[in-house]
């Protein structure tokens, strides 16, 4: 399968450079598998789309402040961004500029109230740093880091928490779980209220979510690895909604990748686990868990357009793509969403 059958032509007035002043208030695509049709509706009206009895299942991961900007003891200035704590105060770090950070360097942010050690230089040319600061590091990173956004925003972002969910609870992404943004307290509520569960997982997006695919064939590319877990209350909500039949929806890729990495082959049922996916879903494999996707409109090319195709179809996806295009939805993570169900 070629990477280039996942094209498509994307103008670049229709990447979102900002978020809408309400969540809710974006597009919402609709995809109906079994009848193929496409409707154009907006996001509130998901609940329409619900049933009472549906567990919807989202991430609950915190992005971090995670671009730093400081100074070599020269006086030079460089960019960290912080990918994975590896232990403690130790994290793997992509810098820049990158051939004038050599092991033994050190680096000074915010004025001295933290500092960084860079330790080793990893395969891909990260680094493996360790920080050294006075009181508590996510404060710090509050003070001073800034929000990691994607390469293709080129706006400053003025609310730190518009690229937050309402839910995000745990730290430790490098980028947000897009398709949550969508959601409000409000349309959580109202969800609630009309007997729809609603389940976490918490997998820490990497910024290999923006890495574009090198290779020319689908099945040649390796996937990042991202860390995950669940806890047992919300695998109790989903393996019970497995056994009566009712329906698992997943906000979002990265909860739809946990929830096909941990079910059973068979039943679809899950486990409590703390682990790491490299998991890649691409046109041919056969969901085990989830019966509907809420998702943004992604990138050309992308593993997360292959993901989407591999749920709904690839002609049918690239023809809601097309359409989508047609009626100037607004693409990527502050962009519009998509129902497949």
């Amino acid at each position: 399968m070629k990477v280039v059958d996942f094209d498509y032509n994307l103008p670049e007035e229709l990447i979102a450079q900002t978020p809408l002043k309400k969540r809710d208030e974006s597009r919402l695509m609709v995809l109906n598998r079994e009848k193929q049709t496409i409707e154009h509706k907006y996001f509130k009206n998901i609940i329409d789309y619900l049933r009472p009895g549906d567990v919807l299942v989202r991430n609950n991961t915190k992005v971090i402040p995670a671009r730093l900007y400081g100074k070599k003891e020269t006086g030079a200035n460089v960019e960290f961004l912080l990918l994975n704590n590896i232990e403690g105060d130790i994290w793997e770090t992509i810098v820049r500029p990158g051939n004038k950070l050599h092991i033994g360097t050190k680096v000074i942010f915010g004025n001295g109230i933290l500092k960084a050690d860079i330790l080793e230089v990893l395969p891909g040319g990260t680094r493996k740093v360790k920080f050294e600061y006075k009181g508590i590091f996510n404060e710090i990173l509050d003070k001073i880091g800034l929000m990691p956004l994607p390469p293709y925003i080129h706006e400053e972002l003025k609310e730190k928490d518009r690229y937050q969910t309402v839910y995000a609870k745990y730290e430790g992404s490098a980028a947000a779980p897009t398709a949550g943004l969508h959601f409000t307290d409000e349309l959580l509520e109202k969800i609630k209220k009309k007997g729809i569960e609603i389940a976490n997982v918490t997998l820490h997006v990497g910024i290999g979510t923006f890495r574009p695919v090198k290779e020319e064939t689908v099945e040649a590319h390796k996937m990042h690895s991202e860390h995950f877990y669940i806890k047992e209350d919300d695998v109790n909500k989903i393996n019970e909604a497995k056994k009566e039949g009712r329906r698992v929806i997943a906000v979002g890729t990265t909860s739809c990748r946990v929830l096909e990495t941990i079910a059973d082959e068979n039943t679809g049922m899950v486990k409590q686990i703390e682990d790491d996916t490299k998991i890649f879903i691409y046109p041919g494999y056969k969901f085990k868990c989830i019966d509907g996707l809420i998702t943004n409109f992604h990138l050309p090319q992308s593993t997360l357009l292959m993901l989407v195709s591999a749920l709904a179809g690839k002609d049918y996806i690239m023809k809601a793509y097309n359409e989508a295009v047609k009626e100037k939805y607004r693409f990527f993570s502050f962009g519009d969403a998509m129902f497949i169900y």
